[in-house]
């Protein structure tokens, strides 16, 4: 109690803070984090702080409970779509995926499922479910360099398959579905980099999947949206901790869970409802994106962003300098000037701006008016 006690005593220090445009782990919101500063050390007078707390406990239970309320009201979750917050990010989502729907059935025949390759995070996914199974690509953007996508009412399902998987937003290329394919057959989609951002349509989807880490909270967690209809196809035969069902009877808690990331998804999502919700966000991240890209084009002799305009993401910024030495220019002076992040993925090079839900409206306006000056300085 005496180390509660002097933390309780110390004055809160001035808060530096700079605009985080990293692609993920980002920026999460300072209100939260002063509510985890506040709350770490004794969480609700018990005397420990929620990462001590066993997951079996009824704070911990409630905080989960909590969470999986806020995401179901601020998505409008159908009743039938269990939500499950699981550990190992989306990548291993990508992998559980085939394991539970695209396995040979009990007659040992062969699935398949139709993959859209968007780009690199498409690509991964692509390659895990041809470990288990059939793919067939309905849609390949290797020819455009993945800076386009297609017009979702001509994306089609193939005969035999299970489910149509896409990733909704390309963290990486910066190329984000606006729309989805209206098939029988369900979607899966990865969205880690835009879920929480705009309104769904789960009459469409199968399963989402997300990693935490860019809009709804720390990295060390994936968000899990599966309808009843997809577990009941999950094969009995896998490990426990690979199958969606012993998840969903677990009530996320098969294992010990990641109680910490959990209890900052349940304070991130009050304060996205204590905003205004999902029209709230889907109106910001309009507005944010709008700035860089209105700085993209107004210097457009200067700045290029390769991605259709059509389906450019209103989460990730993607543009380049005229030459590699000034994109890095970029990056170091906008760091100087209280920005981070700045640097495309090293698999594409230029510049990459990640604005997720808890970039505030001025972080935008910041990183708008430096592109134009650097240009001005530069061009």
């Amino acid at each position: 109690m005496l180390v509660v006690s002097f933390l309780r005593t110390m004055p809160r220090m001035t808060t530096h803070r700079i605009h985080n445009f990293s692609a993920g782990p980002c920026t999460l919101p300072l209100e939260v984090l002063e509510q985890v500063a506040d709350q770490l050390p004794d969480f609700a007078g018990q005397g420990l702080s929620v990462i001590e707390m066993s997951h079996r406990s009824k704070t911990v239970v409630h905080i989960f409970e909590e969470a999986q309320q806020l995401i179901r009201e601020l998505l409008d979750v159908p009743d039938d779509m269990h939500i499950l917050f699981l550990g190992g990010g989306a990548t291993f989502q990508s992998g559980m995926i085939p394991m539970n729907l695209l396995a040979p059935g009990s007659d040992g025949g062969v699935k398949s499922a139709d993959y859209t390759h968007s780009g690199a995070w498409a690509k991964k996914a692509i390659a895990d479910a041809k470990a288990v199974g059939k793919v067939n690509l309905v849609f390949d953007g290797t020819d455009s360099n993945f800076t386009t996508l297609p017009d979702p009412a001509t994306v089609n399902a193939s005969d035999d398959a299970v489910y149509l998987h896409l990733t909704s937003n390309e963290t990486i290329g910066g190329v984000q579905w606006k729309d989805f394919p209206t098939i029988d057959t369900p979607i899966v989609a990865d969205m880690s980099s835009d879920i929480m951002s705009r309104p769904l349509d789960f009459e469409k989807f199968g399963l989402v999947y997300a990693g935490a880490q860019k809009n709804i909270g720390p990295a060390g967690c994936a968000l899990v949206l599966i309808k009843q209809a997809i577990v009941d196809q999950c094969p009995g035969n896998l490990v426990n901790h690979l199958n969606y069902a012993n998840h969903v009877k677990g009530q996320s808690m098969a294992n010990t869970p990641p109680v910490f990331q959990v209890y900052l998804i349940k304070l991130v999502m009050e304060w996205l409802k204590a905003k205004g919700g999902i029209a709230w966000a889907k109106d910001m991240a309009d507005q944010r994106s709008k700035l860089l890209y209105d700085a993209v084009n107004q210097h457009s002799g200067f700045y290029a962003c390769p991605v259709d305009e059509r389906y450019r993401s209103t989460m990730n910024v993607v543009f380049t300098t005229p030459s590699p030495d000034l994109d890095a220019k970029f990056v170091d002076e906008a760091l100087s000037n209280g920005m981070s992040g700045l640097k495309g993925h090293r698999s594409v090079g230029g510049c990459r701006a990640s604005i997720y839900n808890a970039m505030p409206i001025e972080g935008a306006k910041a990183l708008a008016d430096f592109m134009a000056d650097f240009a001005q300085r530069n061009g």
